[in-house]
């Protein structure tokens, strides 16, 4: 089947933090068989930061941000199979949406893959006209890049016809160990773009410890952060390109989760940094979420804090040794359970199960 695919950027992590999302579920769902075309539009500086070039699983297809050229891009969805608009591609979204699903053939998959549910589904409460409320009763699916039953529950009471989280997940090719940076050396690093509902909680969950613990080092990577102010123990050091993470991952004594106002607030969201982190072996603190136990084990596999009080003391008190221990033993659950080779398998059923129902309804 052809997947023609509507996002932010495959090829940048550059304001993108859905890009290792899409790249290890694209990646495999090449691998069993479909042909995909990534659409993403020059935005942003994303393709002055690029991480990797064109894959050879993926045609990818950089537009101009420009009307005309959005429109010349969503024309060409009728040639797919599936047709997927994620969320956050950043300009002309509502346009996309609601094109690409216009654009479509009658017996093609719709689906919207939401990266961000939580900040959607608050989006659609505040907007009764929103063009995503308009647009459900067409679509077949909507994908989430997590958010459990809150999220699945929400969005079907919007008229969704079936919400199913496919949770974030690890690439062991691209992610995994490796040794240590100087560069990245630090007793806790945290890797996040500065944004309007994140910061209160990085203050709260990373700069208080940093200032409780002033004789201990701390490292932030992200864009954003060069502006604000912070303790003389911190070292920014700006966008991380994703060639870096697993060093970044596997350099400091522990890394840091932070999870956003929203995803906190639902929960069963782990972020892209949970997989990268484990997969790396790295010993993970995350802030506390309702979900977690899904996908790591507190106090075996994962350090959970409630507030920042709570990550200053697991700081101080954790040895070399334990933090091995705890990144070892979250890197064989991640391994043995949430691969993006199982993301994809989950993926691939419900696409060909969509198109087998096609089938049969146009035989009958």
């Amino acid at each position: 089947m052809k997947i023609a695919f509507y996002g932010s950027s495959l090829l940048s992590s550059y304001w993108n933090g859905a890009a290792t999302y899409y790249r290890g579920m694209l990646s495999e769902l090449a691998r069993r068989g479909y042909s995909i075309t990534f659409y993403e539009p020059d935005a942003f500086d994303r393709q002055k930061h690029r991480d990797i070039e064109p894959p050879e699983w993926a045609e990818v297809k950089v537009y101009p941000a420009t009307e005309e050229a959005m429109r010349a891009v969503v024309a060409e969805a009728a040639k797919a199979d599936v047709v997927v608009k994620a969320s956050g591609v950043g300009v002309f979204d509502n346009e996309l949406l609601e094109g690409v699903v216009a654009a479509s053939r009658p017996d093609a998959i719709r689906i919207f893959w939401d990266v961000d549910a939580p900040a959607t589904l608050a989006e659609l409460r505040e907007s009764p006209d929103h063009p995503l409320r308009r647009t459900l009763p067409a679509l077949d699916f909507v994908l989430t890049y997590g958010g459990g039953p809150p999220v699945i529950e929400a969005y079907e009471g919007f008229g969704a016809r079936r919400c199913i989280p496919i949770y974030n997940a690890l690439d062991p090719s691209t992610h995994h160990p490796v040794p240590a940076d100087e560069r990245f050396k630090a007793d806790l690093s945290f890797l996040g773009n500065r944004l309007p509902d994140r910061e209160a909680r990085v203050e709260q969950f990373f700069l208080e410890p940093a200032a409780r613990l002033p004789g201990r080092s701390f490292l932030i990577g992200g864009n954003g952060w060069e502006t604000k102010g912070m303790p003389a123990n911190v070292r920014h050091i700006g966008h991380v390109y994703t060639r870096d993470h697993n060093a970044f991952n596997t350099s400091p004594l522990a890394v840091l989760n932070i999870a956003r106002d929203s995803m906190a607030t639902t929960g069963y969201s782990p972020a892209t940094r949970v997989f990268e982190a484990a997969g790396a072996g790295a010993c993970l603190i995350t802030d506390a979420w309702v979900g977690l136990e899904l996908f790591l084990k507190a106090g075996e596999e994962v350090l959970v804090a409630r507030d920042g009080k709570d990550v200053a003391d697991h700081v101080e008190t954790l040895t070399p040794e334990r933090a091995r221990a705890i990144g070892a033993a979250a890197r064989r659950r991640i391994m043995a359970e949430h691969t993006y080779a199982r993301r994809g398998a989950e993926v691939d059923t419900i696409l060909r199960e969509a198109a087998s129902q096609r089938r049969e309804r146009s035989v009958a």
